[in-house]
């Protein structure tokens, strides 16, 4: 079995074919797409295939330690995840082309008008082991 990192993006992909964003939604658009991503994640759990599943809130900030004290905190100027990443999906699969597969069916989640976003999803395997490092 290999794990997999499926990420759905806010922006930072290719554009999807139905791009418009989930704040102009209708309420009922919104729990479509929610029910869809619950009932693929069910479907995942009894093949064995899901680990976790989560949506991310807007919030997010960048610490980082500066030495004694308390840490400085700072909210940009650079791209930060809470504009790119909405959330995620850890799969634990046979393979490449099975996760290629889910990650496909993922993109066909209901957007706007209740039609399929056809959104990107990024598939990034997660690492077997660390890189070994070498004189």
């Amino acid at each position: 079995m290999a794990k997999y990192l499926l990420l759905k993006h806010y922006r930072g992909a290719p554009t999807p074919a139905n791009c418009v964003p989930m704040s102009e939604w209708t309420p009922e658009e919104v729990s479509a797409h929610i029910k869809f991503m619950q009932d693929f994640a069910a479907e995942l759990e009894k093949s064995g295939e899901f680990v976790d599943a989560q949506g991310l809130a807007p919030e997010g900030t960048f610490v980082r330690y500066d030495g004694e004290g308390r840490p400085p905190v700072t909210d940009g100027p650079f791209a930060e995840t809470k504009d790119l990443i909405a959330g995620w999906m850890v799969i634990d699969v046979d393979g490449y082309d099975r996760a290629v597969q889910l990650a496909g069916e993922l993109s066909a989640a209901p957007g706007a008008g209740g039609e399929p976003i056809h959104e990107w999803i990024e598939l990034r395997p997660f690492m077997a082991a660390p890189p070994t490092i070498t004189d």
